[in-house]
């Protein structure tokens, strides 16, 4: 039986979606005279800390102050359990670590986080697209790379990129092929109708549409994070990531000289979706998901990759494909996401 949670855990764990940024920056050792981590500031309009390797320290405490001056400012530890990076919700000082569970979350060899709460992973394979969300008027495809195990029967697989269609419009987010990790070199790559987007390097840069006024991306780091949002419609949190030599040591991924198999950790929150929604992650997302996975598995497995199969990154012709069709007459549906292109839509 599926295990759904209550509307009063999802409405908590929305609130920390206003500014979503998750599992991240890879841990790079400090030395003696490295100077000390800058404290952690609230980015502007947002109420999510985020605290990770060469920013914070986890378990170290971090003060929360409430801009608005409602309630006295508060002291939050992050746990230990958070291995990369911890969020702090101010001014409540709730601490969570946003891949454990947060819906919509997809991290590592792809752990999804469905719409019901659950864990599962969607191994796909290497080089090839998949449809992870398809409705009336959105459709995702997500790009896997990866590396074959001849210990076993899969690829090791990671989501490279994404492709998101909507209206008449595409909006490319992808990482960036490289031989070394850099972190402090941006690995994003990001183009809307085919033309590419380039944001300075800055913490909080923002890039907005002059076609689709509701479409925006800001960076909530100087390199490799961004928030991607069409308002109304969905949020996307993305960071590119490695594969370290010691992850590659201990899972046998098989990281080469010239791969560090780059790749995206992403978030997403659906605003305006269908019942009838589809798609890996989608599904989940539907009033009647019976989860069939067995969720006290350690490494609960989605099949029917055949199902969720598209021929390019940018094609909605996977087996339960949704995009596209004529929706049904809703107070949302009536005018369709065509919407956000009015320039009056705020």
């Amino acid at each position: 039986m599926a295990v759904r949670w209550p509307s009063t855990a999802v409405a908590a764990c929305a609130i920390g979606a206003s500014l979503l940024v998750l599992c991240t920056l890879m841990a790079s050792s400090a030395s003696a005279q490295a100077p000390p981590p800058q404290v952690p500031k609230v980015p502007k309009g947002s109420n999510l800390v985020v605290i990770k390797p060469g920013v914070g320290k986890r378990n170290s405490k971090f003060t929360c102050t409430d801009t608005k001056k409602k309630r006295p400012g508060c002291e939050a530890t992050c746990p230990s359990r958070c291995p990369k990076e911890c969020l702090v919700l101010c001014p409540s000082c709730m601490t969570f670590c946003l891949c454990d569970f947060y819906p919509g979350a997809s991290c590592g060899d792809p752990r999804f986080t469905g719409g019901d709460g659950n864990n599962f992973y969607f191994h796909g394979m290497k080089n090839q697209d998949f449809c992870i969300l398809s409705d009336d008027d959105l459709h995702i495809n997500a790009h896997f790379i990866g590396n074959h195990n001849p210990s076993t029967s899969r690829d090791f697989t990671w989501i490279q990129a994404v492709g998101v269609l909507f209206a008449h419009h595409r909006l490319h987010l992808g990482a960036v092929r490289s031989t070394q990790w850099d972190s402090a070199v941006d690995h994003l790559d990001l183009a809307f109708d085919d033309e590419r987007i380039d944001l300075p390097p800055t913490d909080g840069a923002r890039w907005s549409s002059a076609s689709v006024p509701g479409l925006s991306i800001t960076r909530t780091a100087q390199a490799n994070n961004v928030v991607v949002e069409l308002k109304g419609v969905f949020r996307i949190v993305a960071n590119a990531v490695p594969i370290t030599a010691e992850e590659s040591k201990v899972h046998s991924y098989g990281v080469t000289a010239d791969d560090c198999l780059a790749h995206l950790d992403l978030g997403f929150k659906f605003q305006a979706l269908s019942d009838d929604v589809h798609g890996v992650l989608g599904q989940t997302y539907r009033s009647d998901y019976v989860n069939k996975l067995n969720v006290t598995s350690k490494m609960p497995v989605m099949g029917g990759t055949a199902d969720y199969v598209s021929s390019a990154l940018f094609a909605s012709d996977c087996a339960v494909t949704r995009f596209g069709r004529p929706a049904a007459a809703t107070s949302w549906t009536a005018g369709g996401i065509a919407m956000v292109t009015d320039a009056n839509y705020v």
